[in-house]
């Protein structure tokens, strides 16, 4: 066959279901082999940014790679900062680009760039396919590596002449693959020195919110009944409303949990790594850390665990909480922190100034959202607001991310949940700077028919350096924009366009978008005075005054 019909016939194999894509003229074979599959749909996005956080999001959700789809040259370089969203974020991702023909070529270097050297650093795997017959074991290999832990990005890239040429091999089945067991002496060894602490804290991370532990981690937490917090991409992996959470760690130092965590002995620390924003920073001499996850620990300056568990993390969860049982510990100091967190979440919450301060804006969002409904927050300082204050009681319920942090990837990543989960409410929450970086996809969200509300918190600024800015005692200068009628852009697309001008009525214009169905613009003007007064004046004013 093709060599391009049989890539289209070793996705399928890998149960690649959707592929996100902006095709160039290097593409046509391989969009043709797609124009025949009764499996694979074609998503024509507007932008190969938007095609590839898409994918990654696929990942992220369904633990199955994402696909995406580009031509060479521009296309393949708009892949680079999705494909670092996917490898720090750990979302499995497949890239397939196109390039110039490798045996001959008559158009010399014309939009040539050596894109398999410049996917090599932040891809698991990068890689050219010379060959049709070698399409099926790259591919197998390709998706391997994308998915097994830690999971990342893989770039193929495929030559138009190697595309058209005929091969004659196989496809190879995926075959499951088990991480192996921890083994007892190693958590006989933890055991110990978690019934012997006088303090034990529990961290929930983002290795645990992308693997299927959820109901292990509940059993642990409610079994042993210790306090337990999270990382900002940890959320919801065990309910938040739990009288064991303390809450999330949206700062890396200085908010009122790390009264807890500077309270703690031992930090039992279940998924996370490096890559992620701290959580809290380790210092020498001062408390142990267990590392329990699926690899080692990766040392910095600020994360240096005294004891690791490398493994299955869902057995090894298992495990600790059969020898385990209940602990005896004080827990009393945790408990006064947990009262002090939710009656700070709680400030404000029904403040009606306008323009809306964030607390507000979160508590009004929780109030639409049920237990199952997702969110995908965008980057700004809002992101700190909603990670701090809305509990989630899902795992994968609050998509943000903690890892490269970039902006522009929030409604692409809302649209990729609200087309695999069709009967959820789903809301983009973006910046007005991050979501005029891929705004065009709400033509994309339009012709997909999704079901969608996209609110765009309008400061008109690039809100998150603005509040670093005044934090060094920098003369606030150079971060102020211009933005369209933000109501007439999402009419212009076929979406239905809001604006709000009094606080009171967010919450029954999200509830109105909601039901209406389609996809909804919500124009919502926000006031971030906020926060210097509680982000850094009053947390610095009560913390640890417990």
């Amino acid at each position: 066959m093709k060599a391009s019909d049989l890539l289209v016939e070793a996705l399928e194999n890998e149960g690649v279901d959707y592929i996100f894509a902006v095709p160039g003229e290097e593409n046509l074979d391989v969009l043709e082999s797609l124009r025949k599959s009764s499996r694979i749909k074609l998503v024509l996005t507007r932008h190969e940014q938007g095609a590839a956080f898409m994918a990654a999001v696929h990942g992220r959700l369904t633990g199955r790679a994402g696909v995406c789809l580009a031509t060479l040259g521009p296309g393949a370089t708009n892949f680079v900062t999705p494909a670092a969203y996917a490898q720090l974020g750990a979302f499995p991702l497949v890239m397939i680009t196109g390039q110039k023909p490798i045996k001959t070529s008559k158009q010399g270097r014309f939009q040539i760039v050596d894109v398999v050297g410049l996917f090599g650093p932040i891809t698991k795997l990068s890689t050219q396919i010379v060959h049709g017959n070698a399409i099926p074991s790259i591919v197998r290999e390709a998706f391997r590596l994308a998915q097994e832990e830690r999971p990342g990005g893989v770039l193929l890239e495929l030559p138009e002449d190697i595309a058209a040429e005929e091969c004659d091999t196989q496809v190879f089945k995926p075959h499951r693959r088990n991480y192996a067991s921890v083994q007892l002496s190693h958590i006989e060894e933890a055991v110990k020195m978690i019934k012997a602490a006088k303090h034990p804290l529990v961290l929930i991370g983002a290795g645990a919110n992308r693997k299927k532990v959820r109901h292990a981690l509940c059993d642990f937490v409610h079994t042993t009944r210790l306090h337990f917090f999270t990382t900002q991409m940890g959320k919801g992996v065990v309910d938040e409303r739990s009288e064991l959470c303390i809450g999330t760690a949206a700062l890396s130092d200085g908010d009122y949990l790390h009264c807890a965590v500077s309270c703690a002995d031992l930090i039992i620390n279940f998924g996370h790594d490096v890559i992620e924003k701290p959580p809290f920073f380790m210092e020498q001499g001062g408390k142990t850390v267990i590392h329990v996850n699926y690899r080692a620990a990766r040392v910095d300056q600020v994360y240096f665990p005294q004891i690791e568990i490398v493994g299955d993390l869902e057995q090894s969860v298992l495990s600790l909480t059969s020898e385990l049982g209940a602990v005896s510990c004080d827990t009393s100091y945790f408990e006064r922190v947990r009262t002090e967190v939710q009656k700070h979440i709680g400030e404000r919450r029904d403040d009606n100034r306008f323009p809306i301060i964030p607390q507000r804006l979160v508590g009004d969002v929780r109030d639409v959202m049920g237990e199952d409904d997702i969110i995908s927050l965008d980057n700004g300082i809002y992101k700190v607001w909603f990670a701090r204050n809305y509990p989630a009681y899902q795992p994968n319920t609050v998509l943000l991310d903690n890892a490269l942090a970039t902006m522009g990837a929030g409604l692409p990543a809302a649209m990729m949940a609200s087309l695999l989960e069709p009967d959820r409410r789903v809301m983009a929450i973006c910046g007005d700077g991050g979501f005029m970086m891929n705004s065009q996809e709400m033509e994309t969200a339009v012709r997909l028919g999704l079901n969608l509300v996209v609110a765009v918190l309008n400061d008109g600024s690039y809100g998150m350096i603005r509040w670093k800015q005044a934090q060094f005692g920098f003369q606030d200068w150079g971060l102020e924009f211009g933005n369209p009628d933000f109501v007439a852009y999402a009419n212009s697309y076929g979406a239905t366009g809001h604006r709000i001008s009094a606080t009171e009525d967010l919450k029954a214009t999200f509830e109105k978008a909601f039901q209406a169905g389609g996809v909804h613009l919500i124009d919502i003007p926000v006031d971030y005075s906020e926060n210097k007064k509680v982000l850094i004046d009053e947390l610095q004013a009560r913390v640890c005054l417990l």
